[in-house]
């Protein structure tokens, strides 16, 4: 922990003195990234619109560094998120737009608790959808060398939507990272699941109609397997090879049948599910957390947890999505 709050210092120290420099390089990469944009097909009408009013943000940077998925406890982490007034604020949004969520649930074959979720932990409820000039972030992002490629490609494509008139460029503000509307979504999850809902020729994502759907087409699309477990919170025997256990978000390794862990968990007895379901070992803390126990916290996860994955690589972002899901089962 005191080693990445050092680096971060030092990157703040960095960046402030660099400033000038950074402006200097920032415009001349805009020049060059206008010509990609026009090998990529974008008009020149879109291009000299958008791009004319981007400018460098170090704040972003900052905030890319300096990640709560990357320095919180996940005790701490998913008790934020998941408070008794979050799910009071996500009831509250239910009964108002109830036939709205529940044809979304019936349509797209998810469950409501599980939208309210997302909704509830990406935005609070669109409470905070992030006041950040998304071209401006994404430009950023890509002039930044840590993820060039992936960045640039997020900003070709957001260019695209808007010259394609399926987005207003006037609107386009959101989180530092470039993801917008309820449920934050980035410029490719907007492009290829994003829907129309209510048939006006425009994709609003701050509107609770296009939003849920889309939120409901996406997580639908990756595969989600309507009330099917997301994981269980265990206590590890200390005979557990370290190979079982994960801490990356990339991929969950190492998987086995449910029957063949129990040997490995304590009261696995008293977890009630199909024996033959293939399952993951997660310990979240080990590599972030000072001093954390090596087996404390562990959660046995499943399926649908990795498809929340999907839409973000955080095993914490994960965790919270499906407890906050489970509060919500017992209130709506």
């Amino acid at each position: 922990m005191k080693i990445i709050k050092i680096i971060f210092y030092v990157f703040l120290f960095l960046i402030t003195y660099l400033k000038p420099v950074v402006a200097n390089d920032f415009n001349s990469w805009i020049i060059s990234f206008k010509n990609h944009a026009m090998k990529n097909g974008i008009s020149k009408k879109t291009i000299d619109k958008t791009m004319s009013k981007v400018k460098y943000l170090p704040k972003v940077i900052e905030y890319d560094r300096y990640q709560p998925e990357f320095y919180e406890d996940t005790n701490t982490y998913i008790g934020k998120r998941t408070s008794n007034d979050k799910v009071k604020k996500g009831k509250n949004l239910f009964i108002k737009n109830k036939s709205l969520i529940l044809n979304v649930e019936s349509k797209f074959n998810v469950e409501k608790e599980l939208l309210l979720s997302l909704m509830g932990i990406e935005t609070n409820f669109g409470k905070y959808l992030g006041k950040m000039d998304i071209l401006s972030s994404l430009a950023t992002l890509s002039f930044d060398k840590r993820r060039s490629e992936f960045f640039t490609k997020e900003l070709i494509t957001i260019l695209k939507l808007i010259d394609s008139g399926v987005i207003d460029s006037n609107v386009l503000y959101g989180s530092w990272a470039g993801a917008f509307g309820n449920f934050q979504f980035m410029p490719s999850t907007i492009k290829n699941y994003a829907l129309d809902y209510n048939k006006d020729n425009f994709i609003d994502l701050k509107s609770y109609g296009d939003s849920f759907a889309s939120a409901a087409n996406y997580i639908n699309k990756l595969g989600w397997s309507k009330n099917d477990p997301c994981f269980y919170k265990i206590k590890l025997k200390n005979n557990i090879p370290a190979k079982y256990l994960n801490t990356s978000a990339k991929k969950i390794k190492n998987k086995k049948k449910f029957k063949y862990f129990k040997k490995y968990i304590i009261n696995s007895e008293n977890i009630n599910i199909d024996e033959n379901l293939l399952a993951g070992i997660i310990t979240p803390d080990s590599d972030i957390v000072e001093n954390s126990d090596l087996l404390e916290p562990a959660y046995l996860t499943f399926d649908n947890y990795e498809l929340i994955l999907k839409w973000n690589r955080s095993l914490r972002f994960a965790l919270a999505i499906c407890t906050l899901k489970d509060k919500f089962k017992n209130e709506l």
